[in-house]
């Protein structure tokens, strides 16, 4: 594989999730802490209006709005699609060279710590995962294949992937993941230097991984409301095994409803606030590991 030129880290792809806004910030007054010698490393502000104001987006969610065909239709008034062509333009410049890895920096109302998720299994993003993960105990690696035609920032880039941290409340920093995610962000950039200039050692023979199974949305009533919540023994969980027969949710009435599936499963996004418009209570994961 040619070596990496051009890195971009992005925050504010959501203007309330401010861990990543915040070090954005951080990396543009301070260049030097993300400078290495073998590439340039881009720091940039996603949806610029959202950010102004502590909004999730304005008309429609930015980190949708990737699609190579909806990019390459004429322009509308829609300012999340008008600022997708912008960034689009800024990491693919039609005449240089563009970005060859994008971190896309995220948080979450979930207990999902830090956590690294990879829409491809391209060997440079597994040998990556590997060595983050075996060097930093706090990060834990979800695999989510999904077609670019799922809109994401992160799909412009083969290489793209993106950093969930949380728990964290929408339009708040938390300290502590600041600078975790911060670290986080050095630990990967240090990787790409190594790995150009030819000095990666071989960690682990293996990556311990989280690969997507299913959405699950919230127990409704025939008007389409949310008739349970989450389960308190499930609440925060995130990673942690869903075994059959375990409660999942509780109806208002304090009716528990069970998990019916057949396997263990490994529940993450629980009860993510920004995740309750789209119809989804949680993911379910299995626990898999790849051969390196």
């Amino acid at each position: 594989m040619h070596q990496i030129h051009r890195v971009a880290i992005v925050g504010g792809n959501h203007g309330n999730e401010l861990t990543g806004v915040y070090l954005v910030k951080k990396f543009q007054q301070y260049p030097h802490l993300i400078s290495r010698s073998s590439f340039h490393t881009l720091a940039l502000l996603g949806n610029l209006q959202a950010i102004a104001q502590v909004k999730r987006y304005i008309e429609k969610d930015s980190n949708r709005c990737f699609h190579l065909q909806e990019l390459e239709k004429p322009l509308d008034n829609i300012y999340e699609n008008m600022r997708a062509r912008e960034i689009q333009q800024i990491l693919q410049p039609p005449t240089s060279e563009p970005v060859d890895v994008i971190i896309d920096l995220h948080s979450t109302t979930a207990n999902m710590g830090l956590t690294m998720i990879l829409g491809n299994t391209h060997p440079f993003l597994v040998h990556l995962a590997a060595h983050i993960s075996s060097q930093n105990s706090l990060v834990k690696i979800y695999i989510h294949q999904r077609h670019s035609a799922t809109g994401f920032l992160r799909s412009l880039s083969e290489l793209g992937f993106a950093i969930e941290v949380g728990s964290v409340a929408q339009g708040v920093l938390d300290a502590e993941l600041f600078w975790q995610t911060e670290q986080l962000i050095s630990e990967i950039l240090d990787y790409i230097e190594n790995f150009n200039q030819g000095k990666i050692t071989p960690v682990e023979d293996y990556l311990i991984y989280y690969q997507f199974l299913q959405v699950v949305d919230y127990p409704r009533n025939d008007q389409g409301e949310i008739a349970a919540m989450i389960h308190p023994q499930l609440q925060s969980r995130d990673y942690q095994p869903l075994k059959p027969g375990a409660s999942m949710f509780v109806t208002f009435t304090g009716v528990d409803i069970l998990y019916t599936g057949q396997s263990i499963t490994y529940p993450i996004f629980i009860n993510e606030a920004a995740y309750y418009e789209k119809q989804i209570a949680m993911y379910l994961t299995e626990k898999q590991q790849i051969k390196l």
